[in-house]
């Protein structure tokens, strides 16, 4: 089952930004990634909570609005919404990942399928 999610994946090196607390640096995710791992929880109604435990492929292609954007760095912010909405337990049991590329101004999104390995 392909899920669709709305919205333009941040770049993992850009989502974090350092705060002093205390007198202590410390990392801060940005207003831009808590929006969108909102908007993916929200919109993730397919595989929300099916935590699936087993190991499996990943398949995604991404829509951006531009071409700036590079799709490595939007990958592991995919992986940790998928983990946080409890679609997969761990993306460490990612084996594979299939991604592809492509730009759509007016519709940015993702489109992606989680396939379970049968060992």
């Amino acid at each position: 089952m392909v899920q669709t999610i709305y919205g333009n994946p941040p770049s993992k090196s850009n989502c974090y930004k350092i705060i002093t607390l205390s007198g202590h640096g410390s990392l801060c995710k940005t207003k831009s990634l808590n929006q969108y791992e909102r908007d993916f929880y929200i919109q993730c109604n397919f595989y929300r909570n099916r935590n699936i435990k087993s190991y499996f492929e990943f398949h995604v292609k991404v829509f951006y609005p531009s071409q700036r954007s590079d799709l490595d760095n939007s990958l592991k912010v995919i992986l940790d919404c998928l983990q946080k909405c409890k679609a997969i337990e761990n993306d460490n049991k990612c084996c594979k990942i299939v991604a592809e590329k492509y730009l759509d101004k007016i519709n940015p999104r993702i489109e992606f399928e989680i396939v379970e390995i049968k060992l």
